[in-house]
This record gives C-alpha cells, sequence and structure tokens, in this order.
C-alpha cells in the first residue's frame, strides 16, 4: 500500500524518519547568506524603503492575509531584484509529489511560488499569513525542495512571512543535509530587506552560474 502524506502537514520528525534528513549548524556549511553579497543601488534602496513602508502601514489594519503580503512585499521584492526577467520565470501554485526510497510514501503539496532559470531551481519561495512564524513554513519548503530534480546536488530556498525571511540551503546527498540563515525582520531597525535582496542576488548568481 502506497500511503499519501500532504506536504502542508508534513513534519520535520517525518523528513528525518523518511529520508534521514540532517540539520548541519556550522557556519562553514551555509556561507552564501553571509559572504560576497552584491552591493545594492541607492534606486534599489529607497524601493525597498517604501516596500517597508508600506507593510508597516498596512500592519496596522488588520487582517493582513497572504495575497496581501505577496502584493506588497514579496512581489515587489522580486521585480526590483529582476527576477521576473530571463533567464528567471514563475510558476505559481505549482503542484509537485516526492517519493520516499522505499517508493511506500509520495508526499504531495503546493508551492506558492517555485522561482526557476532555464536549468537550475533558484529559490523556493514560501508565502505565509503574517501571523506565523517562517518556521511553521520550514517543514513544508524543505519537503518541496527534496523533490527538486536530482541532477541538482544544491537547492536553496526562502521562507516569508512578509515581516519576516528565512533562507534555507539543501545538500543533497545520503543522507540530505540543511542548514537556515538569520532570521531577518522588516520591523528591526534599519531596514533588513537589503539583506534579503542582497541575499537573493548572490544565490541567483551561483545558481545561474553553474
Amino acid at each position: 500500500m502506497v500511503y499519501t502524506l500532504a506536504a502542508e502537514k508534513i513534519t520535520l520528525e517525518q523528513l528525518i524518519l523518511l529520508y534521514g534528513l540532517e540539520l548541519v549548524d556550522t557556519e562553514e556549511f551555509f556561507r552564501e547568506w553571509q559572504e560576497d553579497l552584491p552591493e545594492l543601488t541607492n534606486i534599489e534602496k529607497q524601493l525597498l524603503d517604501q516596500i517597508k513602508a508600506g507593510y508597516i502601514n498596512l500592519r496596522n489594519y488588520p487582517p493582513l492575509l497572504e495575497n496581501t503580503v505577496n502584493t506588497i512585499v514579496l512581489s515587489p521584492l522580486l521585480f526590483i531584484g529582476k527576477f521576473y526577467l530571463p533567464p528567471f520565470h514563475i510558476k505559481v501554485e505549482q503542484s509537485i509529489e516526492i517519493e520516499t526510497q522505499d517508493k511506500q510514501t509520495i508526499i504531495k503539496g503546493r508551492i506558492d511560488f517555485l522561482l526557476l532559470n532555464q536549468k537550475f531551481w533558484v529559490t523556493v519561495i514560501e508565502s505565509k499569513q503574517v501571523a506565523y512564524s517562517v518556521e511553521a513554513g520550514l517543514d513544508q519548503i524543505l519537503a518541496y525542495m527534496l523533490a527538486a530534480p536530482q541532477l541538482q546536488d544544491v537547492v536553496f530556498g526562502m521562507i516569508t512571512s512578509g515581516g519576516s525571511f528565512m533562507f534555507i540551503k539543501l545538500l543533497k546527498g545520503n543522507p540530505p543535509r540543511y542548514a537556515t540563515s538569520d532570521i531577518f525582520d522588516v520591523r528591526n531597525r534599519g531596514n533588513e530587506l537589503y539583506h534579503v535582496l542582497r541575499i537573493l542576488k548572490h544565490i541567483s548568481q551561483l545558481t545561474a552560474s553553474n
């Protein structure tokens, strides 16, 4: 009998049991979010400042649901980073499946945004209601990243609630291993969207060059 699990209900415990997934907490494993980040232009910074101001303004009028988050934060961020231009394209609500090695379990789910270039997945983006921590999407996005084509040894992801962002790196192998970045929050002093866009650009450059 083949058991089917909904990706939105999958847990880290199940991924560890089914795939032997391991968390790596050394800085050396995931340095892509910390080193060699590109600089932003003054125009990019000004636009990101407007996104932050718009987000904080709309947070004064709850509830701020998922579609609103995409409209005021995620979509403008991808536009500024030129992720709607070649070699990237976005597939919305792309259904995917992944199987365990014994072929007895299938995990099904929906990806809100799947960001691709011509040969490699650049990043997987999960949108959550702002009431949830980005941690709420970690189990889901790791399930989706495990479904990436087997030719890809490394897959990157990003979870956002609109106000918070976290990046993930998954290294396929036996066992698969993953690590997460710090959590960047729009409410913090300064504008942490600067860091988010710089990391997005750096990851896209790395994957496009491979």
